[in-house]
């Protein structure tokens, strides 16, 4: 019989988005005549349709596959050069950071990446082999449980997280930007703007971040799915724009919350060639050349449709049109935090991110809130439980959506929340 990988038995309960599902789905059957006034503002999908130049250019793609002249089969692992340039380009280059092509790596997405790229670091709890990891607390879910299905993490522990991880508070008193960690860890990953709260690092955070990584020998992995959305052009949109970055950090991109490629798939990683691990022997091996090496292995690239879209995007009117984008949903997030706030609810984010974290009263939990909501408005949002153990007291609202839809959602939240 076939052995299985029995951290994945660790994982204290299935992935909360499906646990959401089950409760909505629960709900509907069990009221029928309020099902069809359900809105989802809860998993942070998008919902309009793709930029026109993305359209266009995967409709040139499939004609291509339709002719023998235009062809493609195999393509690069990492991405056809031309795309990689592309992004460099319009992403890093144009805005004075020197990234090069051959550092951007094109994927169907930063979730399965910011799983993928365990496959290049150690594995096993510190202590045996393993990296410390370090993780915001609320976290995007995905970070912690790709590190304990890879075994970088104890058992579960009571009243939730794991064993062997340091979680790094992220409250309203420090703006939901937690310092690094006192203790050394080999492995922190962050997200700015974040996801769940909304919240930017300001340079002077994000440099005291790259600082204490270059001291500490440790690896940053920097999600900025969402770097499209801010609003201030004082903010940082990259790791890369702090100096010495390139020496201890990788970052994670994402098509999908300002192309509108949640069902298209389209993402890269930026690793540099500067980055370097070390193996168990101290000798140090650039991160560069075992992520090209996976990609080499594991992958045979995005599909051709595909990188014409995203290259299509880095167009100047790809451009504009994913910033028109964007504005739309930003222009949702405006309008939710309004209704929250204006009932005197304590709300973050929504500013530079399309998420808005919400307070709950006080004396209600996370889940009772999202069950009340669901109840009483036919709303769906997401209890901040489902982000770690400082989520609790918390539930997020997703701007991606119509914005007829967002409109209703802000009267009926006057239903639920307190004036």
């Amino acid at each position: 019989m076939a052995l299985i990988n029995d951290h994945y038995l660790k994982l204290a309960a299935g992935y909360f988005f499906p646990e959401i599902a089950r409760r909505v789905a629960a709900f509907a059957e069990a009221n029928p005549a309020l099902a069809p006034r359900i809105i989802r503002c809860g998993v942070g999908d998008v919902t309009e349709p793709l930029p026109a130049v993305a359209i266009e250019a995967m409709r040139s793609g499939v004609d291509d596959l339709a002719r023998r002249e235009t062809f493609r089969g195999y393509g690069p692992a990492t991405g056809h050069e031309s795309v990689r340039r592309a992004i460099a380009k319009v992403d890093f280059r144009d805005r004075g950071i020197a990234i090069e092509a051959d550092e951007i790596f094109l994927s169907d997405g930063s979730k399965p990446d910011a799983s993928a790229f365990l496959e290049i670091l150690a594995t096993g709890t510190p202590g045996q082999g393993g990296n410390r990891i370090a993780v915001c607390d609320p976290v995007y879910p995905v970070y912690v449980d790709n590190n304990v299905m890879a075994g970088n993490t104890g058992p579960a522990l009571a009243g939730g997280g794991y064993e062997g991880m340091t979680y790094l508070p992220a409250t309203p008193e420090n703006g939901f930007v937690p310092e690094p960690p006192a203790q050394p860890v080999d492995v922190a990953f962050l997200c700015f703007p974040n996801n769940p709260t909304g919240s930017v690092a300001t340079r002077e955070q994000l440099s005291r971040w790259v600082e204490w990584a270059l001291r500490h020998d440790a690896l940053l992995c920097f999600d900025a799915a969402y770097e499209a959305y801010v609003r201030d052009p004082s903010i940082p949109r990259s790791i890369f724009e702090i100096p010495g970055a390139d020496r201890c950090a990788m970052e994670f991109r994402s098509f999908s919350k300002n192309g509108g490629f949640t069902g298209v798939r389209a993402g890269y990683t930026v690793v540099p060639k500067a980055l370097e691990g070390r193996t168990r022997t101290g000798e140090r091996v650039p991160l560069h050349r075992l992520w090209s090496r996976r990609w080499a292995t594991c992958s045979n690239g995005v599909s051709w449709p595909v990188q014409k879209a995203m290259e299509a995007l880095c167009s100047p009117e790809g451009q504009a049109q994913m910033r028109a984008l964007v504005d739309f949903y930003m222009g949702n997030a405006a309008i939710l935090r309004e209704a929250c706030a204006s009932k005197g609810m304590k709300v973050w984010g929504g500013v530079h991110a399309p998420y808005v974290w919400v307070a709950c009263p006080e004396g209600i939990g996370s889940w009772e809130m999202f069950d009340r909501i669901l109840a009483d408005a036919q709303v769906v949002v997401t209890p901040g439980a489902g982000f770690g153990r400082l989520g609790e007291g918390f539930f997020r609202i997703s701007a991606f959506n119509s914005r007829e839809n967002v409109l209703e959602v802000a009267r009926r939240l006057a239903k639920v929340v307190p004036g």
